[in-house]
């Protein structure tokens, strides 16, 4: 489907503007899932600045949704109206030491890249973010970890630009992190964080990151289309311990699937669209609900609009029971 060009209707929005836009921009092109609809309107801001003005013009009943790397989210099918922003490379992307065993570094820098650059400056505690495939923005909005750590631990301050084109400083504290989520304004686009580690030689460091990356190779099915861990482990067990004790390794809905090796990850199997990820895990999260009584939460992010196949029901029912 195609909506509206956006850019029509408002042709201001180009006006002084450095970065990129484009209309009807493909998502599926972006997700590490490689599935669902296009984004209304792609706007990829030069920098900062660019951002801001971008914002200040922008109506205000217009949606906007910062995407990343695209590694922890499904987009469905129907594709995502209003603006969709993705910062560059260029314009977020450097990392620099800023004294004190700290490092700054761009919203859109891969986790693994900061993970690289403080073992370069001598700096531990980043390794865990080796085995995070996403970016820097989004573990800092859902306070991403594995291996024991979780960005909390690492993150000093971060600044944002909010929906009116305003810039902010917010610090730890602000966030209210807690696990995989932090209280932060759904209207703020983080733009730069600043991170700080302990010294520490980059040999052992190094040694860390490779424990991190061998771990990773034998668990998780890091070649294939996935979005990471599906489902947030819940009180006092795993998810992927409740997903297979309730028969659901392996299950699929047309070309969806949980891993084999690692059933809390959906794979997309090469012909899987928003609508089979979806519902292949609203009907595993509805399998567990029926054999141990556990609710699983949602990890990966879904969001846009349901495509022609229609609408899905949380645990496949609005009574929380399998249909």
């Amino acid at each position: 489907m195609a909506f509206p060009d956006l850019l029509e209707q408002y042709p201001e929005l180009a006006e002084g503007i450095g970065g990129k836009l484009t209309a009807n921009q493909p998502l599926s092109a972006v997700t590490w899932f490689r599935t669902g609809g296009p984004a209304q309107l792609m706007f990829q801001p030069a920098d900062e600045d660019d951002l801001a003005a971008f914002l200040k013009k922008l109506p205000k009943d217009v949606p906007v949704l910062p995407v990343g790397l695209g590694s922890n989210l499904l987009i469905r099918d129907g594709g995502l109206k209003g603006v969709v922003i993705r910062l560059s490379a260029k314009g977020f992307g450097s990392i620099e030491e800023v004294g004190g065993n700290r490092l700054r570094a761009g919203a859109a820098v891969p986790d693994k890249r900061l993970a690289e650059a403080a073992a370069k400056a001598g700096l531990g505690g980043f390794a865990f973010y080796t085995g995070i495939p996403g970016g820097l923005g989004g573990a800092l909005r859902m306070n991403a970890g594995a291996h024991g750590t979780e960005t909390r631990e690492r993150m000093v301050e971060l600044t944002a630009v909010d929906r009116d084109g305003n810039r902010h400083v917010l610090t730890n504290e602000d966030m209210g992190y807690a696990y995989r989520h932090s209280e932060a304004s759904k209207d703020l686009i983080f733009s730069s964080a600043v991170f700080e580690g302990v010294p520490q030689d980059e040999a052992s460091i190094r040694q860390e990151m490779a424990d991190v990356v061998a771990h990773r190779e034998r668990a998780q099915p890091i070649r294939e289309k996935t979005g990471g861990s599906t489902f947030k482990n819940p009180p006092g067990t795993s998810a992927w311990k409740e997903v297979d004790a309730a028969g659901c390794r392996g299950l699929t809905v047309g070309g969806a699937q949980m891993s084999e090796m690692h059933c809390n990850f959906m794979i997309n199997t090469g012909t899987a669209t928003g609508h089979d990820l979806e519902l292949l895990g609203e009907t595993v999260r509805a399998r567990v609900l029926a054999h141990s009584g556990i609710r699983l939460e949602w990890e990966i992010k879904r969001l846009g609009e349901f495509g022609s196949q229609g609408a899905i029901e949380p645990f496949l029912g609005k009574e929380g029971e399998a249909a």
